[in-house]
Order: structure tokens, then C-alpha cells, then sequence
């Protein structure tokens, strides 16, 4: 285990959690790296499972979050129906055979999932809504209940402590009614188990979740990460953001329908966490380079009320440095992989997540904060490691 990391003043620390369902236990690995890193966050953003994430870290004091994170995905990685699925000890015996082992148990787990729902999570609609016909409230159109995760919420989450803003919290959602996104921020609102339930709300699957009289769905419909609300959030400050990603932008071509299926989520889930950050390195740097022009023209032009509107918008000189982490497919991670809440791919999940930032970690000059003529800086172990291998 790493030692306590000094890092330079950041005035923003933010983790950025992604949506992807089971393969959010990857999220709470990271999590506890940073925790045993001594890493102090203060701004948590998420969406879907990153959402519930979010307010189970924010909703716990922290010296129990860690604890809380684990019980939460100890529960919902249980069935609704105990007979339904095999006693850990044994499910966690076969897991450790090898990768077709560990395939038999993932199509066993997402199959169960689809039939019998997840303990305190999800359960089925019955009757099933099968004809297109038939109309029912926004609430109550969908293949599964969502009524449980309120109480799950509930029990694992002190809304009171998240509404005290001791960490800055915003989960993602979309509007019906208007398909505009939306941002519910505690710093703007009193967040309550429904905002984080509306965040993680991925129709059919699951029903519209009713806030103020609007119904909302799952961010992941909008955009599957919620990086660019954080890089434009003003004031601008120094930033240091750990961006969790749980669908990889990059893979290979498919040679089955399974994989057609997988490969195709990766794809529609990514959020384009790369477009973002190559979008906002652009910015910073018009940024800079307008600065730099502004300094040639006479003092006296640029008290005009357009250059002095100008200036103070590019002379911020905040600097912004984003860790990607993205989620590595196991080859026993097939198409359902984020409804195969299964425990002991569960546990692998984690700790794959903890062995990862453990090792991003290990490097400071990762951490360090960027030029200040450059103003931002990205850094993704994967892709630095692939790098290395190919003599770059």
C-alpha cells in the first residue's frame, strides 16, 4: 500500500465517476486508492452508477466511506430471490478456476439479473408492460421497479451530511419532457434519494423518476460523463480531476454477435472522454495565446470595454490536470458485463480499479501541476504504457 501523497495546491481535487452498471465496483476501487493515498477530494461529480457512487462517498463521514462503498455493493450485488443465485463461497470457488469458469458465471448472473432483479436495487414489473399499446404513468413504464434503491439510498447515505457541502456534489440527468440535460448540484439544491435515482433512471429498463413535477432519465442518454461540467465550472480554478471511465473508446473489431453487442456499447457509452479533453486543451490554449496577444496592444486600447472584457475572461492563469482511468475488459467481460452484478466479479472489478490507481499513483510527475503557459495536461497510464511497449 502507497504512503500519503503531498501534492502541489490544487484548489479543485475532483473524481468524475462515468455510468456503466456492475462495472461501477471499478469506481469504488479507484475510490479506495485515493483514499489510502490521502488524496482530499472536494468535488464529486457522477453519472448513473457513478451517481450512486457519489452519494454513498458524499453521505458517509470519511473515515467510513470506504466501508459504506463496499456494504452498498455487497448488497446489490446479492439477488432479490437468495435460492436464485449460489452461496458466495461457492460462487467465488468457481471464479477462481479460470476465464470459461468465469464466463459460466457471468452468463448465470446476468441471466439471473434479467429474471429475478437485484437486492435492493431493481426487481421486475408485473405484469411485464410486452404490449406497445399499453399506457401507464411515466413512473410506472418500464421492465423493472426501482422503488427499492430509495430504501437502499436511504440506509447507506446521509443526505444531511451530503447537503452540508462539505464535498461539491453534482449528478446528471435528462429531461423528458424537454431531452435537455441537467445538473443537480447540492450547492444549488437540496439533493435528495431521487435526484441520484433519476441519474441512474437507463430506460426501458428502468421507469422516469419524478422530481418537482418533471421526470427525468439516466445522464448516460445525454452524455456519459459529467468531465465538461467540471472543466467549465467558474470561477475557473487550479484543478487536479480524476476522470473514471468504465466503457473504453478503443477496441477491436468484432468477430461475433456477442462481441457486435459489446463492442457496440463501448462505443455509444465512451462519452468521448478524449473529445472533451482535446476540446478544452484547445480552449486553454486560445486562451493563452489571446493573452499573450492582448500584452501587444497599447494599455490604453485595452481599457476599452470589449479588451478589458477579453482580458479578463482569457487571464485566469488556472491550470487543469486530468488522470484518465478507464476500465480494462477482462476476457470473461462479455456483453453483459454491466448487468452481471455477480459478487465475485463484483470483487474483481475492485480491485482491478485499486491496482490501477495504485500504479498511477507510483509516478508524482502525474500529479504535478501543469506549466502555467500551458495551463493543462492530461495523463493516462493505459495509454502511456501502451506507448512505452510500441518504442514511442
Amino acid at each position: 500500500m502507497a504512503g500519503k501523497i503531498e501534492l502541489p495546491p490544487y484548489e479543485t481535487l475532483a473524481l468524475v465517476l462515468q455510468g456503466g452498471g456492475a462495472l461501477g465496483a471499478y469506481q469504488a476501487g479507484v475510490f479506495e486508492g485515493l483514499k489510502e493515498a490521502g488524496i482530499p477530494l472536494n468535488r464529486l461529480a457522477g453519472i448513473s452508477i457513478g451517481a450512486l457512487n457519489t452519494a454513498v462517498i458524499a453521505g458517509n463521514a470519511p473515515e467510513h466511506r470506504v466501508d459504506r462503498l463496499r456494504e452498498f455493493w455487497e448488497t446489490i450485488c446479492q439477488p432479490n430471490t437468495p435460492l436464485m443465485g449460489l452461496p458466495p463461497i461457492v460462487e467465488q470457488s468457481i471464479f477462481n478456476i479460470n476465464d470459461a469458469a468465469r464466463q459460466f458465471l457471468g452468463h448465470m448472473n446476468a441471466g439471473r439479473a434479467l429474471v429475478d432483479g437485484q437486492n435492493g436495487f431493481f426487481h421486475p414489473r408485473l405484469p411485464a408492460p410486452v404490449f406497445s399499446f399499453q399506457h401507464n404513468p411515466p413512473t410506472e413504464t418500464s421492465y423493472y421497479r426501482i422503488d427499492a434503491l430509495r430504501d437502499t439510498l436511504e440506509r447507506f447515505c446521509d443526505f444531511d451530511r451530503i447537503n452540508a457541502c462539505e464535498l461539491h456534489v453534482s449528478v446528471g440527468a435528462v429531461n423528458v419532457r424537454t431531452g435537455n440535460f441537467t445538473y443537480f448540484d447540492n450547492r444549488e439544491i437540496a439533493l435528495r434519494p431521487e435526484h441520484f435515482m433519476a441519474s441512474g433512471a437507463l430506460p426501458p429498463a428502468f421507469p422516469a423518476v419524478e422530481i418537482d413535477g418533471e421526470y427525468y432519465w439516466d445522464g448516460g442518454l445525454v452524455s456519459n460523463t459529467p468531465l465538461g461540467h467540471v472543466l467549465q465550472a467558474r470561477p475557473m480554478r487550479d484543478t487536479l480531476v480524476f476522470q473514471v471511465d468504465l466503457w473504453s473508446a478503443r477496441g477491436a473489431a468484432p468477430t461475433n454477435m456477442g462481441e457486435v453487442y459489446d463492442r457496440m456499447q463501448d462505443i455509444r457509452y465512451s462519452s468521448r472522454t478524449r473529445y472533451v479533453t482535446e476540446h478544452f486543451r484547445q480552449s486553454q490554449q486560445l486562451r493563452h495565446l489571446l493573452w499573450r496577444m492582448l500584452q501587444d496592444i497599447p494599455e490604453d486600447v485595452r481599457d476599452h470595454a470589449d479588451y478589458a472584457r477579453l482580458a479578463e475572461e482569457v487571464s485566469t492563469g488556472k491550470c487543469y490536470n486530468i488522470v484518465h482511468l478507464i476500465f480494462r475488459n477482462q476476457p470473461y467481460d462479455l456483453h453483459y458485463k454491466d448487468y452481471q452484478f455477480g459478487l465475485a466479479a463484483m470483487r474483481a472489478h475492485w480491485q482491478h480499479g485499486l491496482e490501477d490507481i495504485r500504479k498511477t499513483l507510483q509516478d508524482p510527475e502525474r500529479l504535478a501541476m501543469p506549466d502555467r503557459d500551458i495551463g493543462f495536461v492530461t495523463h493516462d497510464v493505459h495509454r502511456e504504457d501502451l506507448e512505452q511497449r510500441m518504442g514511442r
